[in-house]
């Protein structure tokens, strides 16, 4: 399983179940690598969307504690025995990589299940309310991959990817 998510130097990455910046290439990046796989988000992140709905050309998996929730286009998970459940119906139909998407809460639940970690590093602070795990302070994390700088408008970036050497399987 691979997480996406884009942080600021801080590992901020939100303020008010919002992003707190919009740079077209990470949008881009992030549309690359998901489209045509699985993602898994949180209740919050999908009504974060645009309109709140699901991402087109994607799977949509929910993680949500409410019970009664429902949302047209998505499949709606309760717990991780849950979500393990459908991914290994998922996993026997097709071969679709998955990806969680955010929010936080769903970072950290998943976070020791993932094996790739794909981070949008940008050089700025943000006063934020919501934070990613710092990979770098996590000796199970290593860095593999880190672009080149790049630039949008005043803001510097770069893509980076994790690998996670103590992964755990799903369902362990």
């Amino acid at each position: 399983m691979n997480l996406i998510v884009a942080v600021d130097k801080n590992w901020a990455i939100g303020k008010n179940k919002k992003l707190m910046w919009s740079i077209p290439a990470d949008k881009k990046f992030f549309r690359e690598k998901t489209m045509g796989q699985v993602v898994i988000m949180g209740r919050k992140t999908l009504e974060s969307l645009p309109g709140g709905l699901p991402l087109d050309g994607r799977t949509n998996i929910v993680l949500t504690s409410k019970k009664a929730y429902q949302k047209k286009g998505v499949v709606i998970v309760h717990s991780l025995a849950e979500l393990q459940e459908v991914l290994g119906c998922l996993k026997k139909e097709n071969s679709q990589e998955i990806f969680v998407i955010g929010g936080g809460s769903v970072y950290r639940m998943l976070l020791p299940y993932c094996d790739t970690a794909y981070v949008t590093k940008i050089d700025h602070a943000y006063e934020a309310d919501t934070w990613f795990a710092n990979l770098d302070q996590m000796p199970e994390w290593e860095l593999k991959e880190v672009s080149e700088e790049q630039t949008c408008f005043d803001l510097e970036y770069v893509f980076s990817k994790y690998e996670n050497r103590g992964v755990i399987p799903l369902g362990s």
